[in-house]
């Protein structure tokens, strides 16, 4: 056995010790013993724990992989999730002001991805073990808000009705105005009598709509989001906000970015998060590189009230960015996927827009863009991390370049 000092945590959640040898679910500061196998510490006993470590709240947090960072305290994990923007702006040589960090409560994610496998006797619906294919079923999650926990006992019986034993099947569940939606993947092909029965379990388990492997098994409600006064119907497992109150987080957040003009785009809008919301203030252009998407933003305007006007576009905004010369508006949202937008931000950095507001999901693909833009003559003003995604590594954030 060997002994190691944890030094910091490293962007995944593992403890960081000299070498580097990372050790998981440990702290800075800890003392910790096992054994060294390769970078890796396993059989790991905590011999000095960190101040900062804490009785994880959920019973199922030492087996399911679903959480990271339980064991550490609300306060130290506020405090590293702003750190790791810091750092990764430092990285690129920026300073800016870094606001404290604004956290989802526990219980309130609203959508989640359930894996499911039949075993001989019935099936197990959960989520993974740590770096495993081992479903772990988690019937007292303290993540999960509790209206989303039913969708395990609807596909305990989808899967054993509609999948095979030598495979896995997952779905993607969304809690909706008119309750489940459930995106299925990886099951028996659809045919008449099996098309039949799952209709027969959406209006037993009361969802709001079931999609298998992409076609619309049946809708029972219409499963609408709500987007400021806009109602939305997102297509089958589209994106969403993974909790309300990170979604309104960041929404206040690109809201107080914007303090002047009469237009905007809104750059990989999704079905409209912040481009309806906006709308109520300003004229807006959404783009979003899936079409089905951008129909259920447009649909989602020209049903609502009291909104300004609304364009949409389908485009892949990294094979085709919008140009510097197409960028006439007084400010632009950009909400790119975990790689960033390199092509999309060189054509910003060049366009003469007053204002960008630039929410991400990776502080160290954000850092490299705002170099590029503060490089162009943005000053970054400000950056809101937020956490929804509670007790994870995952850090999300929101910021405000204006133009010099």
């Amino acid at each position: 056995m060997s002994q190691i000092d944890i030094q910091r945590l490293g962007l995944h959640g593992d403890g960081i010790a000299d070498g580097p040898i990372y050790a998981p679910l440990t702290l800075p500061g800890e003392t910790v013993e096992g054994e060294i196998d390769g970078t890796r510490l396993t059989n790991m006993r905590v011999v000095t724990p960190s101040e900062h470590r804490v009785k994880a709240p959920c019973r199922h947090f030492k087996s399911c992989g679903g959480c990271q960072l339980q064991h550490a305290s609300d306060d130290f994990l506020a405090d590293w999730k702003v750190e790791v923007v810091r750092q990764a702006l430092a990285a690129q040589g920026l300073e800016t002001d870094l606001r404290p960090v604004v956290t989802s409560p526990p219980k309130s994610r609203r959508r989640a991805v359930f894996s499911a496998r039949r075993t001989k006797k019935a099936a197990l619906v959960g989520f993974h073990a740590r770096a495993s294919d081992v479903i772990v079923e988690i019937p007292d999650c303290q993540l999960l808000h509790p209206d989303l926990l039913p969708a395990r006992e609807a596909l305990f019986q989808l899967c054993q009705i509609a999948s095979s034993r030598k495979g896995e099947i997952s779905a993607t569940v969304t809690l909706s105005d008119a309750g489940l939606d459930m995106s299925v993947v990886g099951g028996k092909p659809l045919d008449g009598p099996l098309l039949a029965r799952l209709a027969q379990e959406v209006e037993r388990f009361k969802l709001a709509r079931l999609t298998w492997d992409g076609e619309v098994v049946a809708t029972r409600a219409v499963p609408a989001q709500r987007f400021g006064a806009a109602s939305v119907v997102p297509p089958p497992g589209a994106f969403l906000q993974a909790t309300k109150e990170g979604e309104a987080a960041l929404l206040h957040a690109v809201k107080q970015a914007i303090t002047q003009g009469d237009s905007g785009i809104d750059l990989f809008a999704g079905c409209g998060t912040f481009t309806l919301p906006l709308a109520k203030t300003y004229r807006m252009h959404g783009v979003e590189g899936e079409g089905a998407m951008v129909e259920a933003l447009d649909a989602g305007w020209r049903r609502a009230q009291g909104l300004k006007h609304v364009t949409v576009e389908a485009r892949d905004l990294f094979r085709n960015p919008i140009v510097s010369e197409d960028l006439k508006y007084d400010f632009a949202v950009i909400d790119p996927p975990r790689a960033g937008a390199e092509a999309q931000v060189a054509e910003l950095a060049k366009s003469n827009l007053s204002e960008i507001a630039y929410v991400s999901c990776n502080p160290v693909t954000f850092a490299r863009d705002a170099a590029v833009l503060n490089q162009a003559g943005y000053h970054l003003d400000w950056v809101q991390t937020v956490d929804q995604f509670r007790w994870s590594s995952h850090v999300e954030l929101a910021s405000r370049f204006v133009r010099k």
